[in-house]
């Protein structure tokens, strides 16, 4: 079972597409974050995914949140991803799986590829929403409307 709604997400450190090491604590706990797991860069429902999220970033970035993709890619595979299909937001290798662990995803096929699942979280760094969906576009409507109704009940 994923971290849950009302979960405080736990502290970690990945490198991003550009080898720098991305701190969570710069973001969570700081202001509202869209935190999504996603299989693979360049596949199909993975780059409609991320294309999705590039399209809608700037009303993302309107109600003040941050969106973070991860999963078990290489830094220089988030790198050629994030250029070719002008993703303006945050990529996190994590090869190892440990930020995968952290959130408590299950494995799926043989825990070969990252589970399809996003998290929102306020700003005090609480799960608020999860949406578990193998739909990869599902993922952003759902994920903006949570943002705005989180941010509705912080005003």
């Amino acid at each position: 079972m994923s971290l849950s709604i009302g979960d405080k997400v736990p502290s970690f450190e990945l490198s991003d597409q550009h080898g720098e090491l991305f701190k969570s604590e710069t973001v969570i706990g700081k202001k509202p974050a869209v935190v999504y797991f996603y299989p693979k860069d360049e596949t199909p429902g993975c780059t409609a995914e991320a294309c999705s999220f590039r399209d809608s970033y700037e009303d993302f970035k309107a109600l003040g949140a941050e969106v973070i993709g991860i999963s078990s890619d290489s830094i220089g595979s988030h790198k050629r991803f994030a250029q070719r299909h002008r993703l303006p937001f945050i990529l996190l290798a994590d090869s190892k799986k440990k930020v995968q662990r952290l959130f408590k995803l299950p494995k799926i096929l043989f825990g070969l590829y990252t589970k399809r699942i996003t998290f929102v979280i306020n700003a005090e760094g609480k799960v608020t929403y999860v949406h578990d969906s193998l739909l990869a576009t599902s993922h952003i409507k759902k994920a903006l409307k949570a943002i705005q109704a989180t941010n509705d009940q912080t005003v």
